[in-house]
């Protein structure tokens, strides 16, 4: 893993901001479209509005989340609205979203359907990880109910996660497709986190520490300062 520290999260911004649009038109270069997934939180966000102002052709880009809350999208907590509110604006709004929730009760139902979208786009041509102070990434919290079998090298695509403190249900992309990813970069700020991502690279357990799953060959960008 290759570990970029920043002065602030406006630098950390623009660089990784920088190197997406890189990746992202190298890869066009070689294929007709491409795949990016990105997560939700507050960290992205500043990333996002630098990043949808870019140079690309936009509408050779695929765009779909690592996880997603069970929340219709004009809710605060929805990935999705954070995505269309930040990064399918400007010259991104060209891009196609594949989105992870459906109007349904549990995402239970709704996994046959959205499956069927993701599978198409697979593999991830540059992926965008958060992490938590648990070590979670996307919705692969420790101790959730279905962690075990979202690691396993045979999950499906995607699967619901419930998880104490993560609060309503969630849908994930599971292990498997994450690690397929051709490219890796890990996002957070604070000395907390960068002491959780250094436990993690310790402990070296997925079902304890998930984010430590995915580290190998990726590039972590991180500031001290939130």
């Amino acid at each position: 893993m290759k570990k970029i520290k920043y002065p602030d999260s406006e630098m950390m911004a623009m660089d990784l901001a920088d190197v997406l649009a890189a990746e992202l038109n190298g890869i066009l270069n070689t294929k007709e479209r491409v795949t990016l997934v990105v997560p939700g939180g507050t960290t992205p966000g500043p990333i996002f509005d630098i990043l949808s102002g870019v140079r690309l052709e936009w509408s050779r880009v695929n765009i779909l989340l690592t996880d997603e809350r069970w929340v219709p999208e004009d809710d605060p907590r929805s990935n999705t609205r954070l995505v269309k509110e930040h990064l399918l604006v400007d010259r991104a709004a060209e891009a196609t979203f594949i989105p992870l929730y459906a109007p349904t009760e549990t995402p239970e139902e709704a996994l046959p359907e959205l499956s069927k979208a993701i599978g198409p786009l697979l593999p991830i041509d540059v992926l965008v990880l958060g992490m938590g102070l648990d070590m979670h990434t996307a919705s692969l919290f420790p101790g959730a109910d279905n962690l075990e079998a979202a690691m396993a090298d045979d999950a499906p695509l995607l699967l619901p996660m419930r998880a104490k403190g993560a609060g309503e249900p969630r849908v994930t992309l599971t292990a498997p497709v994450l690690k397929g990813a051709m490219s890796t970069h890990v996002v957070y700020t604070g000395k907390a986190k960068n002491k959780a991502l250094k436990k993690a690279l310790k402990i070296n357990d997925p079902l304890q520490a998930p984010i430590s799953a995915f580290l190998k060959g990726a590039t972590a960008h991180w500031t001290p300062h939130k």
